[in-house]
């Protein structure tokens, strides 16, 4: 017995498909979606005008014209109001547009930017605070070719902590900072090309007297006895979870918190807070300058030893892409040339 086979209906003409579409939906605009979006996040013409720099009554107008065109596609507005001065209601058809336009809206900014950056029209960096200096000196030989060919270059300050999550999404194309590996180990990473410049070890920067913190080194195993001043995370936080564990926090004495090294200085040089900071050499030195603040040295009795890497990331491969002048290849070799002169490159 034969068993008859479904009808396989032809695949769908994209074109005629978008040319059946109607016409009200084509007359929304990106604009008109935008400030729908706006309109959502701050729940009122009033506030989407101001943060648009458009009249409010221009904003009203969109949504009533978005309205209208929605009613006559789907029988239902997108917005409404629920009286003066209160915030707008979206209906169930709003939030689902709403949605759908900020997919839309973020893969259409994604995909310009990677086309910008793919013909070399923009290129971003991404450093920390102690970082920007090799990006200045690499920039120093660069400046007059990229102003001349109209390059957009953009810098990033980014924190440690959001390093790879950065760099990974495409946020910025070259990442100059440091991160903490065992001593001896290799930075370079599957995902990454690098460019390692400088290793080196925190030390102890201290309002503590000789008597309660006596020089000139101290162990890392002692440091869980010290009143200390950390960051809950980023670099220095990685050297204690290495040290202590992921929950440092529970096994050290913190007597404040902070989210800035520079802040961190600042309580030690106030005494409001009395302790240790671990921050890194340069830092260390340049704090201690005239401030009463000492420096005391590391001595790393605790496994596994770590270390600090200084170094320049970009994704794996992606250079070879692209051509010798482009952006981020002139770039990647500005930054080799400084490794070489000033670190371990």
């Amino acid at each position: 017995m034969s068993v008859p086979l479904p009808d396989l209906m032809p695949p769908e003409d994209p074109v005629s498909e978008l040319l059946r579409c109607p016409t009200p939906l084509f007359d929304t605009t990106l604009d008109q979606l935008r400030t729908l979006i706006v309109v959502q996040s701050t729940g009122s013409a009033l506030q989407a005008a101001r943060l648009l720099g458009r009249e409010q009554s221009s904003v009203q107008k969109q949504l009533d014209t978005l309205n209208r065109n929605f009613q006559s596609l789907c029988g239902e507005t997108l917005v409404s109001k629920r009286g003066r001065g209160q915030d707008f209601v979206f209906t169930g058809t709003g939030e689902v547009i709403v949605e759908g336009a900020r997919s839309m809206l973020a893969r259409a900014v994604e995909d310009v930017s990677e086309s910008r950056r793919r013909i070399g029209r923009t290129l971003t960096v991404g450093t920390t605070e102690f970082t920007l200096w090799i990006l200045s000196r690499a920039w120093e030989s660069l400046a007059g070719e990229f102003d001349s060919r109209g390059i957009d270059f953009r810098i990033a300050h980014v924190r440690t902590k959001d390093f790879w999550a950065r760099l990974d999404g495409g946020q910025v194309d070259v990442l100059c900072g440091s991160v903490v590996i065992p001593v001896g180990g290799d930075p370079t990473h599957a995902k990454y090309d690098v460019i390692e410049w400088r290793r080196g070890s925190p030390v102890v920067l201290t309002n503590l007297p000789d008597g309660e913190l006596p020089g000139p080194a101290v162990p890392t195993s002692a440091l869980g006895e010290l009143p200390l001043v950390v960051p809950m995370s980023g670099l220095i936080a990685d050297f204690l979870v290495h040290w202590y564990g992921p929950a440092f926090a529970e096994r050290v004495n913190i007597v404040a918190e902070i989210e800035d090294l520079q802040y961190g200085i600042a309580l030690l040089r106030s005494g409001l807070a009395r302790g240790c900071m671990i921050v890194t050499r340069t830092l260390a030195e340049r704090a201690a300058q005239d401030t009463g603040l000492r420096v005391v040295e590391l001595e790393h009795d605790l496994r596994p030893r770590v270390e600090m890497v200084s170094a320049v990331f970009a994704r794996k491969g992606e250079r070879e892409r692209y051509k010798p002048d482009h952006p981020l290849n002139l770039l990647w070799e500005a930054l080799r040339r400084e490794a070489a002169e000033t670190g371990t490159a």
